[in-house]
């Protein structure tokens, strides 16, 4: 089942849905952040989104970042530098929905790249916790 998250009401009620949804796992969310966008207001749209993939992920649940990602590049072969920043945030997913146009292998190939880089950071920047002082006390 894909929960598809598009409205400011499906937003401030996921806990409650996924709750609801998790009874009859399989369960992934789907941030449409298009109409989202629009619901709850491009400048509030990071901090949504963002909180989503955070709800996703203490739930277990597989996030889908979907709506114009490399829009630009698989409609018209070029892509715009948001769209690239925009793709690079979709890392944070565990899948990114592409939509049709004449250049999508291309779109593929440089989502997969973009991906694949941003894998490599993410792991690197992984918070780390300090080593234990107990560790310390069993050796002395």
């Amino acid at each position: 089942m894909i929960l598809k998250i598009e409205t400011r009401l499906g937003f401030e009620n996921l806990f409650r849905i996924l709750l609801a949804a998790l009874q009859r796992p399989p369960v992934a969310v789907m941030i449409a952040r298009g109409d989202l966008g629009v619901e709850v207001g491009f400048e509030r749209m990071s901090e949504v989104q963002e909180e989503i993939l955070l709800l996703c992920q203490a739930a277990h649940v597989p996030a889908i970042w979907a709506t114009q990602v490399l829009e630009s590049l698989a409609k018209g072969g070029v892509p715009s530098r948001g769209e690239v920043t925009d793709a690079a945030m979709s890392s944070r997913a565990e899948c990114v929905m592409l939509n049709k146009g004449p250049y999508i292998e291309q779109t593929m190939e440089f989502l997969s790249g973009i991906l694949s880089r941003m894998q490599e950071n993410h792991a690197k920047n992984r918070a780390t916790l300090r080593k234990l002082r107990i560790t310390d006390l069993q050796h002395e």
